[in-house]
């Protein structure tokens, strides 16, 4: 491997890492604790795009490397987006059972229970940004089901399956996800800079 093909992510969230990881397989990817201690930016904008475009920048400063950032997250349609840039953070304690309780608590009663994952991500290379975008479709189920995956993949089920993010294994959810559509738009930009 080229010691010129290595990537910064910022994040130390591992199920994420883990996942990059393996659809970047070619480059080394590094965390942002390889780079840098207590890395944990303010996440206050608006979209996925400007929070993670406000993590790419502040690992950026830190980095000679090329840095990747992305901001993920559900989005409701029948609850206008929710729990949308909030998604990790969605309850008071911040805990995947707690953010998947309260949604499923505010979808009581609710016909309309189609959703998306959005997976924004900038990447910052050679003092040029890049923004790309995935999405993946599906519906919210009334309560948890498998143990793999992290966040709400116990309670989506994608369009055109019959089991949930967290029923499905690794694989199977790297083929479809939402960090994969957008991954694999970046890997391009990637291939092109780095040949």
């Amino acid at each position: 491997m080229q010691s010129d093909r290595v990537i910064v992510v910022a994040t130390n969230n591992k199920h994420k890492l883990k996942e990059i990881r393996q659809i970047l397989e070619g480059f080394k990817v590094l965390s942002a604790s390889d780079v840098v201690e207590g890395f944990n930016p303010s996440e206050d904008g608006k979209t996925f795009c400007e929070n993670s475009l406000i993590k790419a920048k502040a690992l950026a400063e830190f980095s000679q490397y090329p840095v990747l950032a992305d901001d993920s997250g559900l989005e409701v349609f029948s609850l206008g987006g929710e729990p949308g840039v909030y998604s990790s953070r969605y309850s008071s304690s911040g805990l995947d059972e707690d953010n998947i309780k309260k949604l499923l608590e505010r979808l009581k009663g609710e016909v309309d229970r189609r959703a998306r994952f959005s997976c924004c991500m900038s990447l910052i290379v050679g003092g040029c940004i890049i923004q790309k975008e995935g999405y993946v479709y599906g519906v919210i189920i009334d309560k948890p089901i498998g143990d793999n995956g992290f966040g709400y993949d116990p309670i989506f089920v994608p369009d055109g399956y019959d089991m949930t993010f967290a029923q499905m294994s690794q694989d199977q959810k790297n083929a479809i996800s939402h960090r994969r559509r957008a991954l694999a738009m970046i890997k391009e930009e990637l291939e092109k800079i780095y040949g």
